[in-house]
């Protein structure tokens, strides 16, 4: 079966995630699974790679021609391919997939289900869709893991918070907040409406 994998391409993430990620991707290559993603070497993306290769999986990468910064991609791709669009490349996965399997990963990440189950419901596919939750990352729970949550959700949007989103150009985009629980202790006292970060020492609100 060829599984396409979505999740981080960032290297700002928690070695556990990597250290599961890769550990998957490396346990479905032995049971005779192959990989589509999109070819990236880095964060969770390039956690599955080395698990699959590892697992002596076949590994096919679908990348835009203009990834071409030396360390973007993965040097071990079985396949590659060269796309123009990100258009292009999401729908070439989508096509090549049997399945598809979301691991811990930011807006690329949400973007990339939300039109795979959006085109599910639609009747576009009947591919399975399976939301990997890695030590609860996806939980909305605050009091069992608050620091896990990646969403949080108040009533309303206050001048402060506008304010305090803007940063001081060192750490941009948190006002100051190291980590998601400090971020959510934020939006709860000050009434912040939507907040999306991603890694455990995230460096902006709305990190890709």
């Amino acid at each position: 079966m060829n599984i396409c994998v979505y999740g981080a391409a960032s290297t700002a993430i928690d070695k556990k995630y990597i250290e599961l990620t890769e550990k998957f991707g490396e346990r479905l290559a032995k049971d005779g699974h192959h990989l589509v993603y999109g070819a990236g070497d880095n964060g969770l993306m390039g956690a599955v790679a080395r698990g699959f290769h590892k697992g002596g999986g076949k590994i096919v990468g679908v990348a835009p021609s203009f990834f071409k910064v030396d360390g973007v991609l993965f040097p071990h791709c079985t396949e590659l391919i060269r796309t123009e669009t990100m258009r292009q490349r999401k729908q070439i996965m989508e096509e090549k997939a049997d399945a598809f399997v979301v691991v811990p990963g930011g807006i690329g990440t949400f973007d990339e289900f939300f039109e795979i189950i959006t085109l599910k419901q639609l009747g576009r596919h009947a591919k399975a869709l399976v939301i990997y939750n890695v030590d609860g990352y996806y939980d909305d729970n605050p009091r069992e893991n608050p620091d896990a949550r990646l969403i949080h959700v108040v009533n309303e949007v206050t001048p402060e918070m506008i304010e305090n989103a803007g940063g001081n150009g060192t750490n941009r985009g948190t006002g100051g907040m190291k980590t998601k629980l400090e971020a959510a202790k934020f939006a709860a006292e000050h009434n912040i409406e939507t907040i999306i970060m991603s890694g455990d020492n995230p460096k902006k609100i709305f990190d890709i």
